[in-house]
């Protein structure tokens, strides 16, 4: 009996973190952690596709736009990877021999291991590239990464009620409807309804 409460208590093995430099392909785009010299790239579609991010987004602060906020984001994410809590990428186009286009972010972050083994995924795509297949492409690639790579067993989202387009990329990509929670999440200054997904790993 002393032994049984034993093991349901002690950590868990430390476990091997993916490299800083992981990068995940597929037909058109391709996944990578953000660094200092994406900053044009990620102001500058950031800028342009405010309007169309913020009803589904949290607040922006005031300084949402800045540099010093986008190299506190890279610093989080920096912390965050090396301690296995979370793993944010870029999404970017794969273009040859062309600097590749950023065209949004992806993170599975959230992540429990020991009896919950699961993650969540949230991801944000410029108003340029949307409902071109990107997101559905690049959600496809992190549940491949979430299952092989980190031996997670699920996969859990949630959505506005009234986002067709994610619910749509939700569904492409093998996940179900399976809640409702009211006022779930503070989106753009408000307590917001949300739809609860989740998808586990198929052995």
């Amino acid at each position: 009996m002393i032994d049984l409460f034993i093991s349901l208590f002690q950590m868990p093995p430390r476990r091997e973190r993916p490299p800083l430099d992981t990068h995940l392909a597929g037909p058109n785009v391709t996944l990578r952690m953000f660094d200092v010299e994406d900053w044009n790239a990620w102001h500058s579609l950031r800028e342009l596709s405010r309007a169309y991010l913020e009803p589904w987004e949290p607040k922006w602060p005031s300084h949402a736009l800045t540099y010093g906020y986008y190299c506190s984001l890279l610093r989080r994410h920096w912390r965050d990877w090396r301690s296995g809590h979370a793993y944010a990428f870029g999404i970017f186009l794969r273009s040859g021999d062309r600097p590749a286009t950023l065209v949004g972010g992806i993170t599975l972050g959230d992540i429990l291991y020991a009896a919950a083994q699961k993650g969540t995924v949230g991801y944000w795509i410029g108003k340029p590239y949307a409902n071109q297949g990107l997101m559905t492409e690049a959600l496809g690639l992190i549940c491949d990464f979430a299952f092989s790579t980190l031996k997670l067993q699920r996969i859990e989202a949630s959505c506005l009620p009234t986002n067709e387009p994610s619910k749509a990329v939700l569904r492409h990509c093998g996940f179900e409807q399976e809640g409702y929670a009211k006022a779930y999440l503070q989106i753009n200054g408000k307590r917001e309804d949300h739809i609860l997904w989740g998808k586990n790993c198929v052995s």
